[in-house]
C-alpha cells in the first residue's frame, strides 16, 4: 500500500520524532517500504547574516551536519534494514518543503509527529495542520 514514507522530524525536539517512529516503521514493515526522514532548517539565518556570506556557509554547514548526526542517531530507533531509511536536509519554509518534496519525489504517505494542542492550534500542532490542509497524499499525524 505505501512504498515511499515521508516523515518530517525536527530533530531539535525529539520527542514528536520518538512517538511518530512507531507508526512509520509499522507502516514500512508492512509493505518493505522505504523511509525518508526530512529535516527543515528555517531560512531565517540567512536574513540574519545578510553580508556574511562566509559566515552563512559556515552555519549552514554546520547545522547541516548536526541534523545528519542527529537523524542518524533517530535512524537506530527503526527496526528496520538501515538501507530503507534515508535522509535529507532542507533549508526553508517548513510546509512548503514537505509538500514540494511529496509532490516531486511520489511519496505515498507523510507520517509526521504533532504537538499537544495549545490555544492558537486547537486541534493539532501547526505545521501538521499546515501540511494537512495543503498535502495531496495521506498524512498520518502522531501525537
Amino acid at each position: 500500500m505505501y512504498k515511499k514514507i515521508l516523515m518530517p522530524v525536527d530533530v531539535f525536539e525529539m520527542d514528536l520524532s520518538d512517538k511518530a517512529v512507531r507508526h512509520a516503521e509499522f507502516l514500512a514493515r508492512t509493505d518493505n517500504a522505504s523511509i525518508t526522514l526530512l529535516n527543515i532548517l528555517p531560512n531565517s539565518s540567512r536574513s540574519l547574516l545578510r553580508g556574511f556570506n562566509s559566515d552563512i556557509k559556515k552555519f549552514e554547514t554546520f547545522m547541516v551536519s548536526e541534523s545528519e548526526k542527529k537523524m542518524n542517531a533517530l535512524k537506530r530507533l527503526f527496526a528496520i534494514a538501515p538501507e530503507n531509511i534515508k535522509t535529507e536536509v532542507r533549508f526553508g519554509n517548513v510546509r512548503d518543503e514537505i509538500i514540494a518534496m511529496s509532490t516531486k519525489e511520489d511519496y505515498d504517505v507523510i507520517v509526521i509527529g504533532s504537538k499537544t494542542p495549545g490555544m492558537s492550534t486547537h486541534l493539532l500542532g501547526s505545521n501538521a495542520e499546515s501540511v494537512i490542509r495543503y498535502a495531496k497524499i495521506p498524512v498520518l499525524v502522531v501525537r
